[in-house]
């Protein structure tokens, strides 16, 4: 058995060093022979014992590679191809497949970015958590069931013996981050790698999970990489960040540094990120879309989560819809383009009443009204072209063919900003936030009124989010469009929105022009979600969360 080779540990003391590191990657792209491409190239890092180093940039800069690779892991197709990667003076990449095994779950543990799918489903949380510590030998069962019960605490886990008993769809989505961060402390490991842990969260939840993951890694003392393409995050947990783009380091210093004082154009820009400035325009005397008192539930009338809601979007403006998960956003789009039928209440379109099923409405109620989904990568057949998917409902409601269908396809391309070269790609081969623009030209084609934009930017990155929402403008002007937005981020919502409707459990708690709704004195709920959303400044954490105590303890 290959044995792992042993290095001095430098002057600096470093738990984790990372020395001109360079991973590779087999591409099959249609038509074409195999192809390498590099997705990290030459970087090198050192990171102390107890201390957090952020890991910042857009998709595909390197982020999760780097941090996988701290583990001595890649994915499918993708190889370590140089560099060494030495944990505790000890090179990982010598040893062989049963050398970092014992790494693995021991001195090195991962909280993936989506806890739901990284749990099994059929067994209970508290056999999960307790799993790679028993497969160790770090303790026996019932000591670390006891640690594990006692990291539930620790992370405010809400009546932890329960907890443990439950399984993973018995718990939310912030609960179920919590759960797994418990299970990478649970081994006791000197380096944790936490990949996008809170990228999928709701800004109420995620200043929750941020609190939790900071108060752990101060009271166990462990060292952590944290990966996020969000610099407003990062700032809050990380002693240093290294800003990466295309595989390669850009920028690495303190948090602060970064933050304050950026020192190359693209971690200026990453700094920048969110200064749309969008005059909101005053509503029209008639609106394009009116919601009137709906009530819509699930299974019959078992459960109702929608209560009474009654929003208006008016011709050429954007309507945003936000709260955290849970709070009605999605089903309201579901029942608006009928694939929820409500209880009570009626929809109006474009003058018309809307029929409740989508099955009865006309092939203009279809056109008229489309919808853009969030995550573009499962809203688009990857078996079909760029061109085909555009071209679809060119196809469908205006029956073009051929020469005619393809040169507007090309003129939607164009509005979009990708060239018609796109034409003959497949979706996998495309970035997300040009999956995202095909999306949004494939709404385009049908020249509809209204667009429900569901939580289009939330997936995306920062710079890549804000290309986004920049298009969207543009294209409002153009078209003549209006949008139902539906996010659970203020930035995007002051950045895009005419008039803003807040959502909590199921029903709307205000409602209104952008400048009246975030304009003070705030109901409890508005004034919770607008406190809740990361500010680019060093403690803005800590001063979230001593307010929310001073408040609760009615100061």
């Amino acid at each position: 058995m290959a044995q792992l080779e042993a290095k001095p540990r430098g002057e600096n003391g470093a738990l984790l060093e990372i020395h001109n590191l360079r991973v590779e990657a087999t591409v099959f792209s249609l038509g074409e022979t195999a192809r390498q491409v590099t997705l990290v190239d030459g970087v090198s890092l050192a990171l102390q014992r107890g201390r957090v180093l952020g890991l910042i940039g857009e998709s595909g800069a390197g982020k999760s590679t780097i941090g996988l690779s701290s583990m001595g892991y890649s994915r499918g197709g993708v190889r370590i191809t140089g560099g060494q990667v030495f944990l505790n003076g000890r090179d990982i990449l010598k040893g062989g497949v049963q050398d970092l095994r014992r790494v693995r779950g021991k001195a090195v543990c991962y909280v993936a970015q989506s806890a739901a799918a990284a749990f099994n489903p059929a067994r209970r949380l508290m056999d999960q958590v307790v799993e790679a510590a028993l497969l160790h030998g770090v303790a026996t069962q019932a000591e670390v069931e006891k640690r594990a019960l006692a990291l539930f605490a620790k992370l405010r886990l809400p009546d932890p013996k329960n907890i443990a008993c439950r399984y993973p769809h018995q718990v939310s989505g912030g609960q179920l981050q919590r759960v797994m961060t418990a299970m990478a402390l649970c081994s006791e490991p000197d380096l944790i790698v936490f990949d996008e842990p809170t990228t999928a969260l709701d800004v109420t939840t995620q200043i929750d999970v941020l609190t939790a993951i900071k108060d752990a890694i101060r009271h166990t003392g462990v060292t952590a990489l944290y990966i996020t393409h969000d610099l407003a995050v990062v700032a809050q947990v990380s002693d240093e960040i290294i800003v990466l783009r295309d595989g390669k380091m850009v920028e690495h210093g303190e948090t602060r540094q970064i933050i304050e004082m950026p020192r190359m154009d693209y971690t200026k820009a990453l700094v920048s990120v969110r200064s749309i400035d969008h005059k909101e325009k005053r509503p029209t005397d008639k609106s394009l879309l009116s919601v009137e008192h709906v009530t819509a539930a699930y299974g019959g009338d078992a459960v109702k989560v929608l209560q009474d809601v009654s929003v208006e979007v008016h011709p050429g403006q954007t309507l945003a819809v936000v709260g955290e998960s849970g709070s009605g956003k999605s089903t309201l789009a579901r029942v608006i383009t009928g694939l929820l039928p409500p209880v009570a209440g009626s929809i109006t379109f474009a003058g018309r009443t809307l029929t409740p099923k989508l099955a009865n409405r006309s092939k203009d109620d279809l056109r008229e009204l489309q919808m853009i989904y969030q995550m573009a990568d499962v809203a688009m057949n990857p078996r079909q072209t760029v061109g085909t998917i555009i071209g679809r409902p060119l196809e469908f409601y205006f029956g073009m063919r051929g020469r005619e269908r393809d040169a507007r396809v090309a003129e939607l391309l164009d509005e979009i900003e990708m060239s018609k070269g796109f034409i003959d790609r497949y979706p996998a081969e495309l970035s997300g936030g040009q999956k995202q623009r095909v999306c949004i030209a494939r709404a385009l084609a049908s020249k509809p009124k209204l667009i429900i934009c569901d939580e289009v930017t939330s997936a995306l990155d920062p710079l890549v989010a804000d290309g986004i929402l920049k298009l969207l403008l543009r294209l409002q002007k153009i078209e003549d469009v209006a949008y139902l937005f539906i996010t659970h981020d203020l930035a995007t919502v002051k950045a895009i929105a005419d008039s803003i409707a807040v959502m909590y459990r199921g029903g709307v708690v205000r409602y209104g022009s952008k400048t009246q709704v975030l304009t003070p004195p705030f109901d409890p709920y508005t004034e919770l979600l607008l406190s809740s959303v990361p500010q680019m400044e060093l403690g803005w954490l800590e001063h979230a969360i001593n307010d929310r105590r001073m408040e609760s303890a009615g100061y």
